[in-house]
C-alpha cells in the first residue's frame, strides 16, 4: 500500500504472500522463512528493492517510491485490512501502522 497523501514523499508499505515466500526462500537456499524473519531479512529486502526500482522506473521522481518497510503480516479479511471483496481498507491499515509509517518520515 503506498502512503504519503499530505507528506513529503511516496513510500509503500509491502506485504509478502507468505506461500510464495516459502518457495522463494528454498529456490533461494534459505529455507523456510516465516513472515516476521522475511521482513527484516537483507536478501528479502534486496529482493523488494528490485520491484520497487521497477515500478519506480514508470513513473515520475514526484511520484517514485523513496522507502518502504516489509510488513511481518499479511493483509487479510481476518485481520481487518481487506473487505470481503479483497479491497484494501486503507483506513484501517492506516491506523493500525501509523508508527511504522510515521518511522518511514523520520530521520
Amino acid at each position: 500500500m503506498l502512503v504519503g497523501d499530505q507528506l513529503p514523499f511516496i513510500a509503500a508499505l509491502v506485504t509478502l504472500d507468505h506461500e510464495e515466500l516459502v518457495l522463494w526462500g528454498k529456490a533461494k537456499g534459505l529455507g523456510e522463512l516465516s513472515l516476521a524473519e522475511a521482513a527484516t531479512h537483507p536478501e528479502v529486502i534486496a529482493e523488494v528493492q528490485t520491484y520497487v526500482d521497477t515500478a519506480n522506473l514508470t513513473v515520475s521522481k514526484a511520484e517514485s517510491i523513496r522507502k518502504f518497510v516489509v510488513l511481518d503480516d499479511e493483509f487479510t479479511e481476518a485481520s481487518g485490512h481487506l473487505t470481503n471483496s479483497l479491497k484494501l481498507k486503507r483506513q484501517a491499515v492506516i491506523e493500525q501502522f501509523d508508527q511504522t509509517i510515521q518511522g518511514l518520515y523520520t530521520k
